[in-house]
């Protein structure tokens, strides 16, 4: 059954206290604002990625020369992998001095075994080193933010009960700031209980190999690409 969010804003002003529950009705205005103040929660989601419930899988093709891909509404990349047939190679992250501070050799076209995320507007540009030499399936396992909502969207179509269920408090802490009213003290636990629960839906993984700095590689250097072709002998 369909949830729109016009139910979750009108519920949201029940909670609040704002409008009184079988005695009041919510306006047109007061729907106008809270679908507002909605999508403004619901934008949160880009700078906040603990209060993004999942991850998911975003696939395209590598082009044969480009550097730099861009990908909306990604927030944060957990894992990136590229494909050549049915092998998937795994690629390391590396932080921005050392992607485009670092010295090496532009403009090398191979295997990409190393990338760099930087956001942007409406997402993420992720850079790739090497260039990739051909048309390789790029896979990237990440969170992706919310976009905005009208008021027949079906909430339940993008999420699942309980986080309609945090919506609609957290919806009912804007209500009340907007309006300048203290929010009923069950809804502010209820809120503060449901914000611990979400922000444990979808941890990050922090059981991944860490990269050696005394004794282990360098960066993938001009040799990796012209000798190696991104492999190197196992230690």
């Amino acid at each position: 059954m369909a949830y729109t969010a016009r139910k979750l804003i009108t519920n949201a002003y029940f909670l609040s206290g704002i409008v009184a529950r079988s005695l009041q009705t919510v306006s047109g205005q007061q729907i106008s604002d809270g679908l507002g103040m909605l999508n403004k929660i619901l934008a949160g989601t880009k700078y906040d990625d603990r209060f993004i419930p999942y991850f998911n899988e975003y696939v395209l093709n590598g082009v044969a020369g480009q550097e730099k891909y861009f990908i909306p509404n990604l927030v944060l990349i957990e894992t990136f992998t590229f494909n050549i047939g049915d092998v998937r190679y795994p690629s390391i992250r590396i932080d921005r001095k050392e992607y485009f501070g670092a010295a090496r050799a532009d403009h090398i076209a191979s295997l990409p075994f190393s990338w760099h995320i930087e956001r942007c507007l409406g997402g993420s540009n992720i850079y790739l080193y090497f260039e990739p030499a051909g048309a390789y399936v790029l896979k990237i396992w990440g969170k992706f933010c919310f976009s905005d909502t009208t008021l027949d969207a079906d909430i339940s179509a993008i999420t699942e009960e309980y986080y309609i269920n945090y919506l609609e408090h957290e919806l009912a802490l804007y209500i009340s700031n907007f309006y300048l009213m203290g929010l009923p003290e069950q809804t502010g636990a209820t809120l503060e209980q449901l914000r611990l629960k979400i922000q444990d839906v979808s941890p990050l993984d922090v059981s991944g190999v860490k990269r050696d700095r005394f004794g282990g590689y360098p960066s993938l250097t001009y040799a990796d690409a012209n000798i190696g072709k991104g492999l190197r002998p196992v230690r």
